[in-house]
């Protein structure tokens, strides 16, 4: 079985679960960013991939195949729109190059909640700096990390999701393009909260860093459990997604 995952620290617990255990053998594994992981699956080049969710819909077929995610209930502390001005006097939005879910997230905010417009630029030469006051970038991820403070505005896209919507958000589940055995899933399953179970281990191999507390971020701003509540959200994500 081929499975793509993300190669974010967000992702750690879930790859400390694969490499851990017996279940690697099982599998061929590659790490990539979050737009190649949803191209492998829609390409077929995977078999499940750890995908943003808005991907989805480029998908002929798709299933869930994990009782875990990548999600949030309230801010996550790595998706942003960062800017040096309020969001009502943003003007242009560059979008992350690496982002297919969080670029979406973003419009939708802007489209439903925000009501702003501005002009939407993809593939800006340097995306993540601009000399000017009125352009924003969405950026996930650990590019984002230590960097909340060296902006006057950091929009922390779940957070902003949950004003709108009262719900949690997910930003990536485990997505299978074909029909998965089921003895597999419960294996997968089990796996992925070996992993979780161990982050206080995997959190001793990490590099500290003096400008992101890394323990309360896998501990607890990123919240892994697909719940009914994150299952309403991605829907209802979907819905927007298609409606822009």
């Amino acid at each position: 079985m081929k499975i793509s995952a993300v190669s974010y620290t967000n992702t750690k617990p879930f790859i400390y679960g694969i490499q851990h255990t017996d279940f690697i053998n099982k599998i061929e594994l590659s790490l990539d960013n979050p737009t190649d992981c949803a191209q492998k699956l829609i390409d077929d080049v995977v078999d499940i991939g750890l995908i943003p969710v808005a991907a989805t819909l480029s998908l002929p077929y798709w299933e869930i195949v994990s009782d875990y995610c990548i999600g949030a209930v309230g801010a996550v502390n790595s998706v942003f729109i960062f800017s040096n001005c309020d969001i009502q006097e943003v003007k242009t939005l560059q979008m992350d190059p690496e982002s297919r879910s969080s670029n979406n997230l973003a419009k939708v905010l802007m489209k439903n909640f925000w009501k702003i417009s501005p002009e939407q630029v993809i593939g800006a030469d340097d995306y993540s700096s601009s000399t000017n006051s009125h352009t924003a970038f969405v950026q996930i991820g650990d590019r984002t990390f230590g960097k909340k403070d060296n902006y006057k505005h950091a929009y922390d896209l779940a957070e902003e999701w949950q004003k709108f919507t009262g719900l949690p958000f997910v930003f990536a589940a485990w997505i299978a393009n074909k029909p998965i055995p089921q003895e597999f899933i419960d294996e997968f399953n089990q796996t992925l909260k070996f992993g979780l179970n161990h982050r206080a281990e995997l959190l001793k191999e990490l590099p500290a860093r003096a400008d992101f507390d890394l323990e309360d971020y896998l501990m607890h701003k990123l919240d892994f459990e697909l719940t009914k509540a994150k299952k309403e959200a991605l829907h209802l994500f979907l819905g927007y997604v298609k409606a822009l």
